[in-house]
């Protein structure tokens, strides 16, 4: 089922291993040249005490960056703690406050990949959501590319993909919008509350809808898995800025950069406490 939404080093410490792949070059002048990129990635938020500030070291081999927006009257709120793990000593809390005066964000990044068309990438996490709430349009988890933004367009948009809760309540989803796709929805499993759930968002990256392909497993249970794309294609950006009077060309290769995860967006008027842990990345050829 589909609805169309408009397109607007190995390092070893506590509860983190991350290795890097080998670098990949352009011999065209005028292309992107894509760097260096993290090809596996774990994080349980393992750290010697709770203070948040350890999941940042000035080393970059863990998370890279916070993400804390309020929202007009929110106080959005990120912490370690051991109240609830899925594995180790203990998990990401996060307490998020709806809005959209401005957009509000609660979550973190880890910057460094670099995946490209063909490759393959999995992301696994652990959630629990401590909410009887309904969670339309809430996001979870973000793969982006903001180096694939045409610098001569201003307010850089870092198209990508989004797990979205959808249909109508807390049906996990992939939400391709950013890159002028179609959410590919499922109804089948209702995210479940107050428990821990198992995550595993699996894609083969490409930006023609015929090769892409795309997997959501949810608690070992395949919710999705349909060709499509997922990566931003130049034509139909082009086209969408097009509508808009703007010239849009975008820079190539693409290759996805960063991932956000938490409540990466909460547009709603929505309070939600939410536990995150057992994060795991993998980019394969």
């Amino acid at each position: 089922m589909k609805v169309t939404l408009q397109v607007l080093f190995v390092c070893l410490t506590a509860g983190i291993f991350l290795i890097s792949s080998c670098e990949k070059t352009v011999d065209t002048p005028d292309q992107v040249i894509v760097p260096e990129g993290i090809t596996e990635f774990v994080d349980d938020f393992e750290t010697e005490s709770n203070d948040l500030s350890l999941l940042f070291p000035p080393d970059g081999s863990r998370w890279t960056t916070l993400q804390l927006i309020n929202t007009a009257g929110g106080n959005n709120q990120l912490a370690l703690t051991a109240e609830r793990v899925s594995l180790g000593n203990q998990s990401l809390s996060i307490s998020s406050f709806g809005g959209n005066n401005p957009l509000s964000k609660t979550g973190i990044e880890r910057g460094g990949f670099a995946a490209v068309a063909g490759q393959t990438i999995t992301i696994e996490a652990d959630f629990y959501i401590d909410s009887d709430a309904n969670l339309r349009d809430l996001l979870l988890l973000d793969l982006e590319c903001c180096s694939c933004w045409d610098p001569t367009v201003p307010d850089n948009k870092c198209p990508g993909v989004r797990l979205l809760m959808s249909g109508g309540n807390d049906f996990l989803s992939i939400e391709r919008g950013k890159i002028g796709g179609e959410t590919l929805l499922q109804t089948s499993l209702p995210f479940p509350r107050r428990e821990w759930v198992h995550v595993v968002w699996e894609m083969t990256l490409s930006p023609d809808e015929a090769t892409g392909h795309n997997r959501l497993i949810i608690n070992g249970q395949e919710v999705i898995t349909e060709t499509g794309m997922n990566m931003p294609d130049a034509t139909i950006l082009a086209n969408a800025a097009a509508a808009e009077g703007i010239s849009f060309t975008l820079p190539e290769p693409v290759f996805y950069e960063r991932l956000q995860i938490g409540v990466t967006a909460n547009p709603r008027d929505l309070e939600v406490d939410l536990f995150v842990d057992n994060v795991r990345v993998q980019v394969r050829d």
